[in-house]
């Protein structure tokens, strides 16, 4: 019960702190609303409990109380959201990452800054064209630029940037290290498995691949003859470049596959809270980044009510928090 209602203050707080941040991220801040409704109407204690803090003429709750009542969920809601952000002098000036709204890859970086309250812009990149990544040798995205350096390819960005911002000297990446540590197991897993099943599934009919390009040509920064280029041309071409990838995958269930993938990190949690234990780690980061573009969308609704990897998801969206994002 007092988890619910600390989780909705928590979200509804940090979005009204973002949104002043951000100038108006209105996509984040109808889901941070839609969450915080949600939350809060789970629990009756933690919804009743919100109407006397905020009800001057309660009888049963002077101001005092009031005050103490609403100290005690600020404090609680600063433990569930407790996080370990980097020194302000390691912390870049300036962060630019050039992506694609629904790539997971560029999610899984997005996951990262957001969780280490790094501010970042973003550049849209249309994937017709790409005209916005002319200027760069490497064509793929994400690209993230850190002062002025391109960092490229999600697990190295990470790498890289965790090393900067703990004040450690580049080294070795994930990708060079003993796979019998179970943080780089699993964001192996993640990179050469996971990401896998998802374009099969979000692009599994038309119906799907239109709703998916909708979500990306919404959050993008186009034009509006873009917005339709892209939706429809890069729908119909995801369409069948996905069912290429299942056949490259030897997938024959789209989603069944999707639930397979979500048992089986469920099961590598072992009971607990995050793959990290107490705190998420860069393995609950990686999956959480690549889950968090369809959650809600129906294959992601699907996954969430079909297997068991709905309370770690919300555990995490709580732990990430609101975007670090702000405007370009």
């Amino acid at each position: 019960m007092r988890r619910a209602s600390t989780l909705a203050s928590s979200v509804l707080s940090r979005t009204l702190t973002s949104t002043l941040h951000d100038g108006g991220a209105l996509s984040t801040i109808k889901h941070r609303l839609l969450l915080a409704s949600l939350y809060s109407t789970t629990s009756n204690t933690g919804s009743s409990h919100s109407r006397r803090i905020f009800n001057p003429f309660s009888s049963s709750l002077g101001v005092a109380g009031a005050l103490v009542s609403a100290a005690a969920a600020a404090s609680l809601s600063q433990d569930v959201l407790a996080k370990e952000p980097p020194r302000a002098e390691l912390v870049p000036k300036e962060v630019v990452l050039y992506q694609y709204e629904a790539c997971p890859f560029c999610n899984k970086v997005k996951a990262y800054l957001d969780y280490y309250d790094i501010p970042y812009k973003v550049v849209e990149v249309n994937p017709i064209s790409k005209k916005e990544i002319k200027w760069s040798d490497y064509k793929k995205v994400p690209i993230l630029m850190v002062d002025g350096e391109q960092l490229v390819d999600s697990s190295a960005i990470i790498d890289k940037l965790g090393n900067k911002i703990h004040g450690k000297e580049i080294v070795e990446s994930a990708s060079d290290k003993d796979d019998d540590d179970e943080e780089i197991k699993w964001r192996r897993w993640v990179d050469s498995h996971l990401v896998h099943v998802l374009s099969p599934n979000i692009y599994r009919n038309t119906s799907e691949a239109l709703e998916s390009f909708d979500y990306i040509t919404s959050n993008g920064n186009f034009s509006f003859a873009e917005k339709i280029t892209v939706k429809y041309a890069g729908a119909a071409a995801m369409y069948f470049v996905s069912k290429k990838l299942k056949k490259k995958y030897n997938i024959t269930d789209e989603r069944a596959a999707l639930y397979e993938a979500a048992e089986t990190w469920v099961d590598a949690l072992n009971g607990r809270e995050f793959l990290g234990g107490s705190k998420p780690n860069l393995a609950d980061i990686a999956v959480f980044g690549v889950l968090r573009p369809i959650r809600y969308l129906r294959s992601g609704r699907d996954m969430v009510e079909q297997t068991r990897i709905g309370d770690w998801y919300t555990r995490m969206e709580n732990a990430v928090g609101v975007s670090a994002r702000i405007k370009a």
